[in-house]
């Protein structure tokens, strides 16, 4: 049974029963029992001043990319970590003047994308020098802290969806990504991370005993988690990523896309643990909402063979040639107009320009296959957690 870091706070609330508490939290900042983690800290006496929300708000009832800017009526003051202005994603000096320590507890999802880790990082950047300690009540990654996928992050390219120079599957904790943004940002910050007991590396998410809570509107079960890393490279096209279906992100489709034809040539590509089957779909909201698009559905066959990044790339490759109307979105994604989004998503604009000059998958795929090997190793000093019993 995995102990998360919450549960062992708990078990020595006099760490901080006599500190002014902030927490970064939401909806899944849960006891085994699911209760929640300020709820149980403020019945055992710790002093929580305050909550401080990340997107989505404190309960996920927005959608993504929307701003939060009120909360239900509620015991706590609420200060929302994403609102409409980039500065927002951080919190200001008034924020955090009343408070000694401020804990982060919210169930990640494992890829550099989502926002919740970048809040984390955003916020500890915030606190330097202050006098303020953070810690971080570590959880499991869902996608384990063995397998590495994806282009590192280049310089350049940071943005709310990639804050730190690492693999879109990083294969690390909340608690192991605080340690190396302290190190790279060189933060004069008092870190501490409340290990989880009883998890290992190797260990899917189903193994580990807690119960699943939705993060994020989108993101509903363990399995959407494992195809997000490379399905949420959709978001940086036309193409539905299956927002506004019951089946986020394990659908892709677009007007005029023939189904046939693009799983045919999807499962041509024999790429690991993955099958694809010919699906029409209509979202409800989102792109193409109200309309019925042809695309596919994503079935992942074997998790421990399945390379989500890389299934996520053969699929825009693909779409790029077969999709009526294709095209990479312009504009702003995340607070960020700099550079397309597909491109803050990979990391750099080499993938979607090779995909553009047509290379073939392989040579593509070149661009971080090299770079897995080399975070891996380069990342080791910052685990916290084995693969042993």
């Amino acid at each position: 049974m995995v102990q998360t870091g919450l549960e062992r706070l708990l078990a020595r609330i006099d760490h901080v029963r006599n500190k002014r508490i902030g927490i970064i939290a939401n909806h899944t900042s849960v006891s085994r029992d699911l209760r929640y983690g300020w709820d149980l800290l403020s019945a055992n006496g710790a002093q929580v001043k305050k909550l401080f929300s990340p997107e989505h708000g404190l309960f996920g009832t927005e959608q993504d990319q929307v701003p939060v800017i009120s909360h239900p009526d509620f015991p706590f003051e609420i200060v929302s970590l994403y609102g409409k202005t980039f500065d927002s994603l951080a919190p200001l000096e008034e924020h955090v003047r009343d408070v000694d320590c401020v804990l982060f507890d919210i169930q990640d999802v494992g890829s550099r994308y989502y926002t919740y880790v970048n809040t984390m990082v955003y916020f500890m950047k915030a606190i330097h020098g202050r006098g303020i300690e953070f810690i971080v009540l570590d959880r499991p990654n869902p996608l384990g802290g063995v397998l590495v996928e994806g282009p590192v992050l280049k310089k350049g390219f940071e943005s709310f969806v990639g804050a730190l120079p690492v693999p879109v599957r990083h294969g690390l904790t909340a608690g192991e990504l605080a340690r190396l943004a302290k190190d790279y940002f060189k933060l004069d910050l008092e870190l501490s991370v409340i290990e989880m007991t009883g998890w290992r590396r190797s260990m899917s998410y189903h193994e580990t005993g807690l119960p699943w809570v939705p993060p994020s509107p989108n993101m509903p079960t363990v399995a959407t988690a494992l195809v997000y890393p490379g399905s949420c490279l959709l978001e940086g096209t036309n193409v539905s990523e299956g927002r506004g279906t019951t089946t986020p992100f394990e659908v892709a489709g677009a007007p005029g896309l023939q189904p046939y034809r693009f799983a045919d040539a999807l499962n041509e590509c024999h790429l690991p643990g993955v099958l694809f089957r010919p699906h029409y779909f209509r979202p409800t909201f989102n792109k193409f909402g109200g309309q019925t698009i042809g695309g596919v559905g994503i079935h992942v066959a074997d998790a421990s063979g399945f390379r989500p990044f890389s299934t996520g790339v053969a699929m825009v490759r693909i779409l790029y040639e077969m999709a009526p109307d294709f095209a990479f979105l312009d504009g702003v994604y995340e607070f960020n107009s700099t550079h397309p989004a597909f491109d803050i998503l990979t990391g750099s604009a080499a993938i979607r320009e090779m995909i553009i000059d047509g290379k073939p998958f392989e040579r593509i795929a070149e661009e971080w296959t090299k770079e897995d090997h080399v975070f891996a190793g380069i990342t080791e000093e910052y685990h916290l957690y084995q693969d042993r019993a």
